[in-house]
């Protein structure tokens, strides 16, 4: 029951109060501050459970190619970044928030995404300036490619993260950002 309250919720934008009535009609009576403290509680496990099959399926597949783009959020009317590595199939590998997009930023994002899943075959970007900084301080310069139309795949899977994010009426903390994107990244 609480696994399902918690995939409901992340898996389509459903507001805490959808949710709460869509069990409603289940025949399970639960309020929406029930369910948001699942969703704090054991959304992030199951999220890293679900991750770690995932990375397990994609250390075994050699030739990959990851779509690394960012997204501008705003979290509390300020601007921050998320910056979200895609595989060739469309799945999001890792989701990170910060509050600048720099090289430093750009080599975070890119340690924590080899440390997690290895190297790729081809590392697909934007023409932003940090990426190229980046790989070449990782010693992966030559991975990457850039290109007019390359990049869609990682632009096209923006859209149910904005999706969802409108259903929530947008971010107050950077950390349920961060939460939000890495559960949203794994289901």
């Amino acid at each position: 029951m609480i696994r399902l309250a918690v995939m409901l919720y992340v898996r389509f934008p459903l507001s805490l109060r959808n949710v709460d009535d869509l069990l409603h009609e289940r025949g399970i009576y639960i309020s929406y501050d029930t369910i948001r403290f699942w969703l704090s509680r054991f959304g992030p496990m199951f999220a890293a459970k679900i991750k770690r099959k995932c990375v397990d399926r994609m250390r075994a597949f050699s030739n990959w190619r990851w779509h690394l783009d960012q997204v501008f959020v705003k979290v509390n009317g300020k601007r921050c970044f998320l910056w979200r590595a895609v595989d060739h199939e469309g799945e999001v590998l890792e989701a990170v928030a910060t509050k600048r997009r720099d090289k430093r930023a750009a080599v975070k994002f890119l340690k924590k995404s080899m440390k997690r899943f290895g190297l790729p075959r081809e590392i697909v970007t934007d023409l932003l300036r940090s990426y190229r900084a980046a790989l070449k301080d990782l010693g992966a310069a030559d991975l990457q490619t850039t290109g007019r139309w390359l990049n869609n795949r990682a632009d096209s899977s923006h859209l149910p993260f904005r999706r969802r994010e409108r259903a929530m009426l947008r971010f107050r903390r950077m950390r349920s950002l961060q939460m939000f994107a890495a559960v949203q990244a794994s289901v």
